[in-house]
């Protein structure tokens, strides 16, 4: 008598046996960090810095930041960091040194730039991620957008992260297109509609880009430039958020797209007193663009 076939795991099942046998094998190397929330202006900001008991983690930090510039991680990707296939053009892979639990990054299988412009099948991959875990997608286009690597790929972070009460700033105040009035920086909101979500990836990936093409047309931003200028998106499966940058950083404090989602990183504990004193609100204008009020 034979045994029934076992059900094939879900994603969030592959993330978890990857890490799993990635840790075993010391392949999967997270940055123990410590966490305190600063407060500005009725928003939570989360800070993570290394850990001072994980002075080994702090070199890790530094070896990512001080990479060659033709090292590139992706081509191929480590197989015990390897999730799953995400469709023809694109793999799931495990950050090699996560702050975030789960944190998925979506590469594309051949070369293209960070810099590239968004396509289809970036959304469509994204769209098998989120359609059915929810969660944060996000990208940094661009070294001034704090991407770490130009290989492109989009990345991915659970519901569970922390972020929620920032998640719901990711649609704007009316409408379905328009600015969140509560934030200062430049930026553009787009409603997305729960339907596309359960739709084909591929449909939905072209729902997503259509939306996406929306919010830089609103920008003055060209979707389909190569290079793109520099920017973060970040999406939910209830909307999405597009900031255009002007810098990486002020005062040596760092910014990628999760800072827009308020979670902000720091490399070392004393800087905290500096992000304090500037304040996160405008930390983050300063490497956006400040966002000029309408009559």
């Amino acid at each position: 008598m034979t045994s029934p076939p076992t059900a094939k795991p879900d994603l969030l099942g592959l993330i978890d046996q990857t890490i799993a046998s990635a840790l075993d094998t010391g392949t999967l190397q997270p940055i123990r960090t410590e966490q305190t929330l600063v407060h500005d202006d009725g928003s939570d900001f989360s800070v993570r810095w290394v850990s001072s008991l994980a002075r080994k983690d702090a070199a890790r930090v530094d070896a990512v930041t001080r990479r060659t510039p033709d090292f590139n991680p992706f081509l191929p990707p480590e197989p015990s960091l390897t999730v799953a296939e995400l469709g023809a053009g694109h793999l799931a892979v495990l950050n090699k040194y996560p702050v975030i639990e789960r944190h998925l990054l979506i590469i594309t299988r051949q070369f293209e730039a960070q810099t590239a412009p968004l396509n289809v099948a970036d959304f469509s991959a994204l769209a098998l991620v989120m359609r059915t875990h929810g969660g944060l997608g996000f990208y940094n286009g661009g070294a001034i957008a704090g991407a770490s690597q130009p290989h492109k790929h989009l990345q991915w972070v659970p519901s569970d992260s922390g972020l929620q009460s920032f998640m719901t700033s990711l649609s704007p105040t009316s409408g379905e297109l328009g600015e969140n009035l509560a934030l200062p920086w430049r930026h553009i909101c787009v409603r997305l509609d729960e339907a596309c979500w359960v739709s084909p990836a591929e449909h939905c990936g072209a729902q997503l880009h259509a939306a996406f093409a929306r919010a830089c047309t609103a920008l003055d931003l060209p979707s389909a430039a190569d290079p793109m200028p520099a920017y973060n998106l970040l999406l939910t499966r209830d909307g999405l958020m597009l900031v255009p940058r002007s810098r990486e950083k002020r005062e040596d404090i760092s910014v990628n797209a999760l800072g827009f989602a308020g979670s902000l990183f720091v490399r070392r504990p004393e800087q905290i007193e500096l992000l304090r004193a500037i304040g996160p609100l405008a930390l983050l204008t300063s490497v956006a663009q400040e966002r000029v009020a309408t009559a």
